[in-house]
Parts: structure tokens; C-alpha cells; sequence
């Protein structure tokens, strides 16, 4: 009477010359939480992703495009990963920064022209030293992002650019795009606060109508 298959290969799987190959990677990508309920069920792993660049398309500045990212750049900082924000427009306001539960002692920030910030930037990315760098290359050129987006998938890195709307219908070679502006009442379920889309996403359809954000 033939073996069972199963004691068959019994003696075969403790020999340790067998080589057997490596686990199925999870098919589901793990993100870190936004903060936005909304916005975290449209992405792929339920929230920002860990080693991309993600494009923050504003209409104009101050419209929440920093409150939008706070509640994550908040939990990296209290799991001791730096944060460091690269040339930004205005001078950061720390005690609001603080407010959102950012620990400061993880906020770092660097002044630097407009091509020096693209490099600090990239190199900061490769790193990996950081838990998040924030950019604001408004000029920035296809090959720049190119660069950017290729060292924070080496570095392991979550990077935020932010650029004009203007720039929305250029191809982008981020994985991540989102847009912010003023809601219009009645304009794809904008409620007239702040209109949230998610404009390309790696792995999932964005949804057409506008995310519930600050309304």
C-alpha cells in the first residue's frame, strides 16, 4: 500500500537543505491613518503610505492642506521619527504644530533655495532618517519628482510636496494625489468649507466625489 502524500513528505520538509521558498507577501499594504475617516477608506492600506510621495495640489495656501497631514505627522513624532519640513513659505507657527500632538523635539525644519531644497530634500528621503519630509517645490519639473518618489521608495520614507492646482494636469510620476481647495455649495457634494479629493492612487480607484474634510 503507497504512502500517504502527507508522511511521504514528512522526512523531506525537516530536511534542511530543502529550500522552501519564502511567505506570500501581504496583498494588503499597511498605511498610517490620515485622520480623515473618509479618506483613509478610499486609500489602498487605510491611510497614508510608508514609502511614497504623495502630491498635496493646493489652490491657494491655507485652506487646511496642513491639517490634513498633521494627525499623522503627530503619531510618527510620538514614535520618536523625526519630521522634517524643507524651505517652507511661511514660518512655522509652532505652538499650533504642538497643539495637533506633534512633539517638537521630533520637528525639523531647513532653509534652503528653491534647487537646494530639492536636494535636501531627496537625500533626506533616501536616508531614511525621517518619518516624513515636507516640501514645497512649486517649480518642480517631471525628472525632480521622479527623483524624489525613487528615494522615498528607497529610503522607506513618507514625502508631502505641495504644488500649485495649476500643475494638476501634468502627468505626475507620484503615486499619490490629492487636491484641496474652497468647496463650492452644491459642487459634487462639497458642503462650501473645504473640498478634498483624492486624484491618483496606487492600487485603488480614487472616488469622484469630493472626501467630508473640514466643512
Amino acid at each position: 500500500m503507497a504512502a500517504q502524500p502527507q508522511a511521504a513528505l514528512a522526512p523531506l520538509l525537516l530536511d534542511r537543505r530543502l529550500w522552501r521558498g519564502q511567505d506570500a507577501p501581504d496583498p494588503r499594504p499597511s498605511g498610517r491613518p490620515t485622520g480623515c475617516a473618509a479618506l483613509d477608506a478610499a486609500l489602498p492600506g487605510g491611510g497614508w503610505p510608508d514609502a511614497a510621495l504623495v502630491e498635496v495640489m493646493i489652490a491657494a495656501d491655507g485652506l487646511g492642506e496642513l491639517a490634513l497631514l498633521l494627525p499623522a505627522l503627530a503619531a510618527l513624532s510620538r514614535d520618536a521619527r523625526p519630521v522634517l519640513v524643507v524651505a517652507p513659505p511661511y514660518r512655522v507657527y509652532a505652538p499650533a504644530w504642538q497643539a495637533a500632538g506633534l512633539r517638537l523635539s521630533q520637528l525639523h525644519l531647513l532653509e534652503a533655495g528653491p534647487k537646494d531644497a530639492l536636494w535636501a530634500m531627496e537625500q533626506a528621503l533616501r536616508a531614511g532618517c525621517c518619518g516624513a519630509v515636507l516640501g514645497w517645490p512649486l517649480q518642480a519639473d517631471d525628472p525632480s519628482l521622479r527623483r524624489l518618489q525613487v528615494a522615498a521608495e528607497a529610503g522607506r520614507t513618507l514625502g508631502f510636496v505641495f504644488r500649485s492646482l495649476r500643475a494638476m494636469g501634468n502627468p505626475s510620476p507620484a503615486p499619490f494625489r490629492v487636491s484641496v481647495r474652497a468647496g463650492i455649495p452644491g459642487d459634487m457634494g462639497a458642503a462650501g468649507g473645504t473640498d478634498l479629493r483624492l486624484l491618483k492612487c496606487r492600487g485603488a480607484l480614487p472616488p469622484a466625489r469630493a472626501l467630508p474634510f473640514l466643512n
